[in-house]
């Protein structure tokens, strides 16, 4: 069962609102963020996440290149790069990084978020 997701984004405005919304929808979940690459680590240090949606552009870091070093400490987590760039170059590099989803900001609806997080769990009560 779900414990813990990660909102991995600079994007304060952007990063609240999701985080809100995961709230919303899953009331029951711990829901931490990270405006970095070094905050991220700190939390997935301090208690592993099951689920991160990861931005692909951070201060001093890349999403990509974070990705990659979490997926080999960590390879159960699942890791969903969320993006305003939806380009294939950048698609490729995060499926090679070790993502498990790509999602485009601008095209990502609420339901297909909620979606996502729910067909990578099994839930229990």
């Amino acid at each position: 069962m779900i414990d813990t997701i990660l909102i991995v984004e600079d994007n304060k405005i952007f990063r609240h609102s999701l985080k809100e919304m995961l709230c919303n929808a899953f009331p029951s979940m711990i829901i931490e963020e990270a405006k970095n690459g070094k905050e991220a680590l700190q939390k997935i240090e301090d208690h592993t996440p099951d689920f991160i949606f990861m931005d692909i552009r951070l201060p001093r870091a890349s999403g990509v290149t974070l990705t990659k070093k979490i997926k080999t400490a960590h390879p159960n987590i699942i890791i969903a790069v969320l993006t305003s760039y939806d380009l294939p170059e950048y698609r490729n590099a995060a499926l090679q990084s070790g993502a498990n989803h790509f999602l485009s900001k601008s095209s990502s609806t609420r339901k297909h978020i909620i979606e996502l997080v729910e067909s990578n769990f099994i839930w229990l009560e």
